[in-house]
């Protein structure tokens, strides 16, 4: 008995270390081949060949990786602050009033969320360019807080519906407002569900490629992730300019995330003792 218990967790402990090389592996190869002196010849060796900046010298100044760098975190930063907020206050409409189309809204807000981004590039485009919003990161941020909303909309309302309504009819009782009820009870409540979409809100404006390609046509407001298409040459590519470049846009991800996540993790932690 206690032989086939700790056989099955030897196998176990095997399968999350292969599963765990597996997923980690790319990340590696990605790190270890922006400090690699020789990572366009590296071929399939496993250590790098030595320990070099040069790449991210090149990215940072010749590259002007700096500048689209800066243009992501302007583009995210607006989508999460925007997307957050009109999110907030439309879950709450939708969760707590009673109106006509209510339950239309909110199919159409699914529906919005089953159609293909490709499908959108050209209409989009359209309409950017006649409200003279084409290579504008503020157009860019219009276009990520429309992808953005059906979702932070649809998972909101599921945190706002699941408050109880005797919570904030208590602090009515006690004297709030509606704006000082919704800033104590209610904001505090909600917050784990407004950090979650804030990561998606934010992901989503910092890795999207597609309609930063097509909409920016100056390269001073290039995202990184356009950016980074520059090192794609038509014959060669620069390998340890790509994988610098790579390594650095992850990096403000993993760390938005890291510090998001704490505060998701407290934030369920203080919803479940209210």
């Amino acid at each position: 008995m206690n032989h086939t218990s700790t056989a099955g967790r030897l196998g176990l402990g095997v399968a999350v270390v292969a599963l765990l090389g597996f997923t980690l592996f790319p990340v590696y190869w990605m790190v270890s081949s922006a400090f690699d002196p020789g990572a366009d010849h590296r071929g399939s060796a496993v250590l790098p060949s030595g320990f070099t900046l040069d790449h991210f010298r090149y990215v940072l100044d010749t590259g002007e990786f700096g500048r689209y760098l800066a243009n992501s975190a302007l583009v995210g930063i607006g989508t999460v602050l925007l997307s957050g907020a009109l999110a907030l206050f439309a879950a709450i409409a939708v969760a707590r009033f009673q109106f006509r189309m209510r339950t239309k809204v909110l199919v159409m807000i699914l529906v919005v969320q089953m159609v293909p981004l490709e499908a959108l590039v050209i209409p989009l485009f359209l309409q950017m360019r006649s409200l003279d919003l084409l290579n504008s990161l503020l157009g860019l941020t219009i276009v990520y807080l429309a992808f953005s909303l059906p979702f932070a909309i649809w998972t909101l309302r599921g945190f706002v519906a699941t408050v109880p309504r005797e919570v904030e009819e208590a602090a009515y009782l006690d004297g709030c407002g509606w704006w000082r009820m919704f800033r104590s009870v209610l904001l505090p409540l909600v917050a784990p569900g407004l950090v979650a979409t804030s990561i998606f809100a934010f992901i989503v404006a910092w890795n999207e490629f597609v309609f930063a390609f097509t909409f920016m046509q100056d390269d001073g407001n290039y995202t990184a992730a356009v950016g980074l298409h520059r090192f794609f040459g038509q014959y060669s590519t620069d390998w340890g300019a790509v994988m610098a470049g790579s390594t650095l846009i992850t990096l403000p991800v993993l760390v938005f995330f890291v510090l998001v996540q704490r505060r998701l993790a407290g934030g369920l932690a203080a919803g479940a003792i209210r």
